[in-house]
């Protein structure tokens, strides 16, 4: 036998030609079978027990493949038509019965392919179910259905499970196992279900015109991630609880997430709290700054808070309904309604100074405050200074530095209030200030403003006495804390003094912070060893 670009040509033998796809193109067809397949095929068959009469069921048909004869019969070839075989074999018993010749002589159809492939194909021809056993069975039984234009195994291998390699271990994964909601379209559907899964689109960017053999394909696989936090992954989305070890083990878990873009999973993985407060009487959720994302944000108008106090020297105002309330969260693609949010700020980046009440933010923190900020602005229809869609990737305006000073909602240092029910831990002890009944003389001063300010309409304003029991004052801007990690809740509030007549005050829930260096020295540890 002599070969043609992978296609060989045989001699007579034994009464009975041996002819190579080649010598198809020859015949009497409409057009060439194979990956040539004209894309208006009639849609595969779903069940085997009705076989059309395309050729003669009890007739068999030889196909010799690579070194290896096949004999199929045409009940067989037929199961899975039309397909090369179906319309090369049509064209001999046309060509027979035309010239009147015995139908019987029907010559071998020869292919240079990899028989070993072909057993399984014949055993689906057969009427047997067959299912790729690795990444390389599939690859291998996808390209030759496509090469024998199988329109019911290219059906069935359509909707077979994902096939991958991940850190050198071979993983079968179910398609609906990414039906969650926010889990699709992942890595695997933008990547391997392009590929695999578009009829019309099968080889991408490859030109098929005059093409005698489809191109190999190298099964998927992504070397360069964990097999074992994958595993844990696919664990988690069968609905099976994880322990997780340490912050460590979740930031893998949350790495690997973010990288095949699960979101969903990566939303129940983050680190949060959900609990009802029966003081407040509300549901709450605990979440760190870094890990809110713009969707989940919503402001719920607070039924319970007081109009803000007339004054004769103050203009009329009229605050637009359900304006006093708290920014609430819902997890995206996870929580059905969403909570009451405590939002943690740490990493050390929040100086409270005690005189004006208010907090100053630097680095990382400073930016995602303002980038809160931006998105609580648009969800009260405030004006912003650039569209929703950028406001968390960048704090504020393009032209101007992240602060919350260039947001609708506060001035660059917030403000805050301190009430008796913050818990504060001071340079690693328990603070114990004392806070007197309101003062209603003291609203305005610089006293007052200790606990929240004059505005904090809805909010006793208390003083709030230090350990050595002195009352803050004013003249005393060197009363600094650096909180370490603190707890807040985001009350929104009607504001005279802003412009946009609408401010956010964060509310003490819980802090850890310390007065003097020596606070934070005293909490260093030693490295190891």
């Amino acid at each position: 036998m002599s070969g043609v670009n992978g296609v060989g040509r045989g001699e007579k033998s034994s009464g009975r030609g041996a002819y190579s796809r080649e010598d198809s193109s020859s015949a009497t067809m409409s057009s060439e079978p194979g990956i040539l397949r004209d894309p208006a095929v009639n849609s595969a068959r779903k069940w085997n027990t009705d076989i059309p009469g395309i050729l003669p069921h009890e007739k068999v048909f030889p196909i010799q493949i690579g070194t290896e004869l096949f004999r199929l019969s045409g009940a067989s070839i037929s199961s899975d038509a039309p397909s090369y075989f179906s319309q090369f074999f049509q064209c001999q018993l046309k060509e027979a019965e035309e010239k009147n010749v015995d139908s019987g002589q029907i010559r071998t159809l020869y292919i240079d392919r990899d028989p070993v492939t072909f057993r399984d194909i014949s055993l689906h021809l057969q009427g047997y179910h067959v299912t790729p056993r690795d990444g390389s069975h599939f690859v291998k039984l996808f390209a030759d259905a496509q090469f024998y234009s199988l329109p019911r195994l290219i059906s069935q291998l359509y909707e077979e499970n994902i096939f991958i390699s991940i850190g050198g271990r071979d993983f079968q994964i179910p398609r609906e196992l990414f039906s969650d909601p926010g889990n699709s379209p992942n890595y695997f559907s933008l990547g391997f279900a392009v590929f695999f899964s578009t009829p019309t689109e099968v080889f991408p960017g490859l030109n098929r015109e005059g093409l005698l053999r489809p191109p190999s394909i190298i099964p998927p696989s992504v070397p360069n991630r964990s097999a074992d936090t994958f595993a844990q992954l696919l664990h988690l989305l069968r609905g099976y609880p994880l322990q997780i070890r340490d912050e460590h083990h979740r930031a893998e878990l949350l790495r690997d997430c973010r990288y095949f873009h699960l979101k969903g999973l990566e939303q129940k993985l983050l680190r949060h709290s959900i609990s009802f407060n029966l003081c407040r009487k509300r549901e709450e959720i605990t979440l760190r700054l870094e890990d809110v994302r713009q969707s989940g944000i919503s402001v719920v108008g607070d039924t319970s808070a007081t109009p803000p106090p007339e004054s004769a020297n103050a203009p009329a105002y009229n605050p637009p309904q359900s304006l006093v309330g708290y920014v609430n969260y819902a997890r995206p693609f996870v929580d059905d309604h969403a909570y009451e949010l405590v939002l943690e700020i740490g990493d050390e980046c929040t100086r409270l100074h005690l005189s004006s009440m208010r907090c100053e933010f630097f680095s990382d923190g400073k930016a995602r405050i303002s980038r809160l900020f931006e998105v609580i602005a648009t969800k009260l229809n405030l004006p912003t200074s650039q569209p929703l869609g950028l406001l968390m990737k960048k704090g504020g305006a393009s032209s101007q530095p992240a602060s919350p000073g260039n947001t609708p909602l506060s001035e660059d240092w917030v403000r805050c209030i301190i009430d008796e029910n913050s818990f504060i831990r001071l340079d690693g002890k328990e603070w114990h200030g004392q806070i007197p009944e309101p003062d209603n003389s003291s609203v305005g001063s610089s006293a007052s403003s200790v606990v929240g300010m004059e505005d904090a309409y809805g909010e006793p304003t208390r003083k709030r006495r230090r350990t050595d029991g002195s009352v803050i004052g004013a003249g005393e801007e060197k009363e600094v804390w650096v909180v370490r990690r603190g707890q807040w809740r985001l009350r929104v509030q009607n504001s005279r003094g802003r412009k946009s007549g609408v401010e956010c005050v964060l509310v003490a829930v819980s802090l850890d912070a310390f007065a003097f260096e020596r606070g934070r020295n005293a909490q260093r540890g030693f490295l190891a060893g």
